[in-house]
């Protein structure tokens, strides 16, 4: 039971019932900090039509409600708004109630994330993508939506050919074993390799008196990664067998990754397959005259009457470029779940504008379900020390910052001694679980839209606006209800205010998940969890919730549904709670 909808209810029958009024927009929200009321109506839109005054409005209303189910204590009425104070029975009776309304799963979305190159391996910014994928995924079951988690695979192209080139030219025929390394940082370790040679190149050329621009396209090792997409566009075998040995070192280091953030997937979709199926559909568009060729052979999109540009289809040699495997993908997607209510894809917004065609270029080809399709677009991760570049080897490995925040954990857990008689695996697991906690609140408590700052340091502290400090306090809550003695009689109790404040946060959470879910934004989830741990933790440290009297009871009983609805809020970030910390 939402005490924000009761409300409306209860006012829409007032105004059809008194007024023959069947709609009308009014705006109720929780009353400002600075008022005293727990919620407040805005009459503007009510006195053109009901032609009274706003007292006079609000004494009706207030009658009107009472008289159906007495549940108002006091109200006030201040330049046009209504604040209302609700009776503690009510607000205990809203409390016992709260449970959540599971209806039949029918819609269909399908969310695409992580969907990274196999050049390198997984870092800080694919985290973000990740979590927010999967945190999204989280939102949408629980608002009773069939998810299914997919992504694509960019297993081909030139980003693809210069790792391979590079082994070739440097790896000795060496492998993740033999280096000790895992597959995905193996191979990564090549990318940069390749890109190290190609600038020695590129400038040795220069020296030599060719242009910059003409220095890149005649740098030697850049004409063998291009040989090498053109031999494996043409199935040569040994192109083809060592791209397919490279790939399963990464998918193997992938999957580590991913079983550490604790993110799996339904589907996977390779771009190596969707990519011919992208040609075939580009080509029939041609035929169509929805797209055009020019001169040197390449195809064309002409999007400028829609405010957009000329996008490039397909190369004059007949390769692909990434939109032409994105349109591949997608209609494979569609002919997999041609019931899909809506698709999602989660990337940064640097490619705000590559999905923006991508949707109007899928529209013009024909196809009905090009309005079903939606961008969650995130803003960068950057460090203290500036942004991330993958080919220059400064990047902050996804491994490498999850083993660096579970040592913070461990670090800070021995400090405080609250460890000492775990076993070493409890141990271990609870470093983890806090270290992951404090990741991935850090990064969702963030709008996507809005580019973060990472700081591993601000992320663990165990005070504040953080992952960790939500965990404790959930551990707080499970010690206290080993000391329940269940007597549930709430009858003769009388509420404090941060009681009350307490019920009507725990009453908003569906109203949060549904905003959350309409949003694509686990932050609007980040912060109603921060604000009901503060407004706890306030209770907790003014008020005695031990001892025998129906009130301990029943602050015991509140302090158990905060901690649920902290784990339930929680794992929609993918973060798991501890019982003890």
């Amino acid at each position: 039971m939402n005490i924000e909808n009761i409300l409306r209810k209860n006012i829409e029958e007032y105004l059809l019932d008194q007024y023959s009024i069947p709609s009308l927009n009014f705006d109720i929200s929780r009353t400002k900090k600075d008022f005293i009321g727990h919620f407040t109506v805005v009459l503007f839109p009510l006195i053109p039509i009901i032609k009274k005054s706003p007292n006079d409005i609000a004494f009706e209303i207030v009658n009107y409600v009472n008289s159906k189910t007495e549940i108002i204590q006091d109200f006030n009425v201040i330049q046009g708004f209504l604040n209302i104070s609700f009776k503690d029975s009510f607000l205990i009776s809203v409390f016992d109630s709260r449970n959540k309304e599971h209806k039949n799963q029918k819609e269909l979305f399908l969310i695409e994330f992580s969907s990274p190159n196999t050049n390198k391996p997984l870092h800080l910014g694919h985290i973000r993508n990740i979590l927010l994928g999967d945190s999204v995924s989280r939102i949408f079951q629980y608002n009773s939506i069939n998810v299914h988690k997919t992504q694509i695979i960019n297993d081909r192209g030139i980003h693809i050919c210069k790792s391979m080139v590079a082994w070739i030219k440097f790896g000795n025929d060496s492998s993740p074993e033999s280096e000790g390394l895992k597959g995905d940082h193996f191979v990564g370790k090549y990318y940069v390799k390749y890109n190290d040679e190609f600038e020695h190149q590129v400038k040795q050329l220069v020296l030599k008196g060719f242009s910059e621009d003409e220095a890149k396209k005649n740098a030697q090792i850049f004409i063998e990664a291009q040989e090498m997409l053109l031999k494996w566009e043409a199935n040569d075998k040994d192109v083809i067998n060592l791209w397919k040995k490279m790939n399963s070192w990464v998918y193997e280091g992938f999957d580590q990754t991913y079983k550490k953030l604790n993110v799996d997937f339904d589907s996977i979709y390779y771009e190596s397959n969707t990519y011919l199926t992208g040609k075939d559909i580009v080509l029939e568009g041609l035929s169509k005259d929805v797209f055009f060729k020019k001169e040197d052979g390449s195809i064309w999109v002409d999007l400028t009457s829609q405010g957009l540009d000329e996008k490039l289809l397909l190369r004059s040699d007949g390769t692909s470029v990434y939109i032409t495997q994105d349109i591949g993908t997608a209609y494979l997607r569609y002919k997999d779940h041609p019931a899909m209510k809506g698709m999602i894809y989660t990337t940064g917004n640097e490619q705000d504008y590559h999905f923006d065609v991508l949707f109007k270029v899928i529209g013009l080809i024909g196809y009905p379900w090009s309005s079903r399709l939606k961008h969650l677009s995130y803003g960068m991760v950057d460090l203290p020390s500036g942004k991330m570049k993958s080919r220059e080897g400064t990047v902050v490995d996804a491994d490498d910052l999850i083993d660096q925040m579970v040592e913070k954990a461990k670090s800070i857990s021995e400090s405080l001694g609250k460890t000492n008689d775990y076993s070493d695996h409890k141990k271990n697991d609870l470093y983890k679980t806090i270290a992951l906690g404090a990741l991935k609140y850090h990064i969702l408590k963030v709008d996507p839209k809005k580019r973060i700052l990472f700081d591993p340091n601000a992320s663990i502290d165990f005070n504040g606006n953080t992952g960790p400090f939500i965990q404790y306090t959930y551990a707080r809550i499970k010690s206290l209800e080993k000391k329940n003695n269940n007597n549930l009689d709430f009858s003769k109790v009388n509420l404090n205010e941060k009681e009350r404040e307490i019920i009507i946060l725990l009453s908003e959470f569906d109203l949060i998940a549904k905003s959350a879910c309409k949003n694509l934004n686990p932050a609007l989830i980040a912060n109603y969890i921060y604000e009901l741990v503060k407004s706890y933790n306030s209770f907790y440290q003014s008020f005695t919730i031990l001892g025998n009297k129906p009130i301990n009871s029943f602050r015991i009983h509140l302090s158990t549904k905060v901690g649920e609805q902290i784990k339930t809020s929680m794992y929609l970030l993918g973060i798991d709670m501890p019982e003890r910390m």
